[in-house]
């Protein structure tokens, strides 16, 4: 369990949390202006299927995988032609192949079947596709038309912790915390925003708070600098 720095944020007078996220968003906005998704894709379902494939890798090599898989796959049928132990080979390199194949093919029926083809816009009918949780069902909403919730990857969890904009560690119930507070316009851009800001700067291990933008909105930075 992450330490909580909500009550830190408060005692040390750096406003209530509601108060502090305009300027976190705003200083995020201007330190990473290029902050987008990293993964891949010249289609709705190839969106979908990225980032069916990004969970537990990196989306350095998810790109790398649906290089060549989406020069072999070009439509929906393509993934079910193929027996499962071909596909299995092709997204071998993302981990955890069996269970992601099997979750495309899955994912594709289910489009054939109940959507015409298409990939739904919205989390309900997103969360029907077979290997669509929560988080994967947050991006591919956010990124094809309007953000309906915030996705909360490990980047997100942890600077929301650090900030104090969350004293949860489940990322739906830091979800639903920073929803609260999180202005509804920034809903799509505030994860990329913190992802790209965790890789950089805010990192796991070794924070580099002297270059960080936050630092003076920081109850984490704040608590390391008095006990140093």
């Amino acid at each position: 369990m992450a330490p909580s720095y909500v009550s830190e944020a408060r005692r040390r007078g750096l406003g209530t949390r509601r108060e502090r996220i305009g300027l976190v968003v705003e200083r995020l906005a201007a330190e990473h202006s290029d902050a987008e998704i990293a993964l891949n894709f010249g289609s709705d379902v190839e969106l979908l299927i990225s980032v069916m494939l990004s969970a537990q890798t990196t989306d350095v090599n998810v790109n790398r995988v649906t290089e060549r898989l989406f020069v072999k796959y070009r439509r929906l049928e393509d993934y079910l032609a193929v027996p499962i132990e071909e596909l299995e080979l092709d997204v071998f390199q993302t981990g955890f192949y069996r269970q992601k194949a099997k979750a495309i093919r899955g994912a594709m029926t289910v489009l054939l079947e109940e959507f015409g083809g298409e990939v739904p816009r919205t989390i309900p009918e997103l969360l029907r596709l077979p290997g669509v949780a929560r988080k994967t069902a947050n991006v591919v909403a956010a990124e094809l038309g309007e953000a309906q919730g915030i996705v909360v990857d490990t980047h997100v969890r942890r600077i929301s912790q650090r900030l104090g904009l969350t004293r949860e560690d489940d990322p739906v119930k830091i979800e639903r915390d920073l929803v609260k507070i999180v202005p509804k316009a920034d809903w799509h851009r505030f994860p990329h925003l913190m992802i790209w800001h965790g890789r950089r700067v805010c990192d796991a291990r070794k924070p580099r708070c002297e270059e960080c933008v936050l630092a003076e909105l920081c109850p984490a930075w704040r608590a390391s600098t008095a006990r140093g």
